[in-house]
């Protein structure tokens, strides 16, 4: 099994604690309300919403995924440190197992927050992860991001 590990980091003006809040404790409801041309729904399948539960992800038919199945490897709220694993889905297609990833908010000095966020591809047998579609998952995750950012920024009370 081949495994590719890419990491990623941006600066927000959002807080660390109200970017956690939105993008990972409480995306199950914000996402499919500020993105329903993207996500239809979230659906807690198993668990409480905290380690070892898994959630699934409906997209939208404009979409070019039907769904995914996240599972919670480990959620630190003090440090505001979220683990996940893309066990299932169409994204995963038949080449990869899996995708972990481990987001990451860190105070900045402005007030806002660093976000680091690491992805780790397991692919199947000799299947090479290619640069286009770490490219367009990185995309994706930004443009998600940005839109709940801009939410967060105009609405300074949401999450406060």
């Amino acid at each position: 099994m081949g495994v590719t590990k890419i990491s990623q980091e941006f600066a927000s003006p959002v807080a660390p604690a109200r970017a956690f809040r939105a993008l990972i404790l409480e995306s199950n409801t914000l996402m499919p309300k500020l993105l329903p041309q993207f996500i239809k729904n979230v659906e807690l399948l198993q668990g409480d919403g905290g380690v070892g539960s898994i959630e699934q992800v409906n997209f939208s038919e404009a979409s070019h995924f039907k769904y995914m199945k996240n599972r919670i490897d480990d959620l630190d709220k003090e440090n505001f440190v979220c683990k996940y694993t893309m066990v299932e889905g169409d994204a995963l297609a038949d080449k990869l197992e899996s995708i972990a990833y481990e987001i990451k908010f860190e105070n900045s000095d402005d007030g806002g927050c660093v976000c680091k966020m690491t992805s780790e591809y397991r692919a199947f047998g000799g299947y090479e992860v290619k640069e286009e579609e770490v490219k367009a998952g990185k995309e994706s995750a930004m443009a998600i991001y940005k839109v709940i950012e801009a939410y967060l920024l105009e609405n300074p009370n949401v999450y406060a």
